[in-house]
């Protein structure tokens, strides 16, 4: 068994085409058919459902795949820790954050590059936290950093980052005057645009809201960080953000935020990466950097503007 006929596999797997899979992999699709087909010899087992086109995996398949992907996963850190040792580290980190943690993600990535230099990073940042979690498990991640709840976290090794606080984003024409504070139940008044419910943040905001007494029907909802402070920065929605999407994106123009209280709802954002050892060095390194941060304290400072909230 060679490591590029599990490379062959594995993209078959993930392009479910034969022909996608053999560009991807910079391959004639025959040589790549006749690699699969060896391998498939080699195991006494069929691997692929082939007719006409790929029609899937066969449950053999299925289980080999999740092998293939963490020994070629191992493969390429034993390559990068070799490296290490010789140059330093100069991988590439494959970085995945749901889009509202997107915002700060430059803390953590500045602290790993400076620690460094010769380091790569890849960052998605429009992924849900079940899809980061199910990308780390299946080695198509590094490092991922979202609100991971308990119950994401078995085969993850997860440390906290910073704590969220929430506040609401609104033209200081709907908001009390002279307050730097406005209870949930009094933001549940205001016409609301908000991220939509599949988002991690979005079940923190309902649980505030329920925990206040009050349902929403917010009258906008958007996959889209840029898109939600577009529509509030017109003047006519009000929305509710983290705390610390001020230090990135400062609010500008009659647009002020107001901390929300009773109550004081908070959540955690983590790193993880995949609890195997030695795993990969990239990913140990990304870690380290980031724990050495405390963001906590750095996002308690008061900002520098006359808009700012603690």
């Amino acid at each position: 068994m060679l490591f590029r006929q599990l490379e062959y596999f594995v993209a078959v797997a993930r392009e479910r085409h034969f022909a996608r899979a053999a560009e991807a992999c910079y391959v004639s699709q025959p040589a790549l058919s006749a690699s699969i087909a060896k391998l498939e010899r080699e195991l006494n087992v069929t691997l692929i459902n082939r007719g006409h086109n790929y029609q899937g995996l066969t449950p053999e398949g299925e289980q080999l795949v999740l092998w293939a992907k963490r020994i070629l996963c191992e493969q390429e850190a034993f390559k990068d820790a070799v490296a290490s040792v010789q140059s330093g580290i100069t991988g590439t980190l494959r970085l995945g954050t749901e889009p509202t943690a997107s915002t700060t993600l430059a803390l953590p990535v500045a602290a790993y590059c400076s620690a460094h230099p010769g380091a790569r990073v890849e960052v998605d940042t429009r992924v849900s936290t079940t899809e980061l979690r199910r990308q780390l498990l299946e080695f198509e991640l590094d490092v991922a950093i979202a609100h991971f709840a308990h119950e994401d976290r078995a085969g993850l090794h997860v440390v906290p980052l910073y704590e969220e606080k929430y506040v609401v984003l609104a033209s200081a024409d709907r908001l009390p005057p002279g307050s730097d504070v406005m209870t949930w139940a009094d933001a549940a008044q205001l016409p609301l645009a908000l991220l939509t419910p599949n988002m991690r943040i979005r079940r923190v905001i309902d649980n505030a809201f329920e925990q206040s007494g009050v349902t929403v029907r917010p009258q906008v909802e958007t996959d889209s960080v840029a898109s939600l402070y577009a529509h509030v920065g017109v003047g006519e929605w009000a929305t509710i953000v983290p705390h610390t999407w001020l230090r990135a994106m400062p609010v500008t123009g009659t647009t002020r935020p107001v901390r929300l209280v009773e109550p004081d709802a908070r959540a955690q954002i983590s790193v993880a990466i995949h609890s195997a050892t030695p795993g990969s060095v990239t990913a140990r390194a990304f870690m380290t950097a980031a724990r050495g941060l405390s963001l906590n304290d750095f996002f308690a400072q008061p900002l520098r503007t006359p808009q700012g909230v603690s």
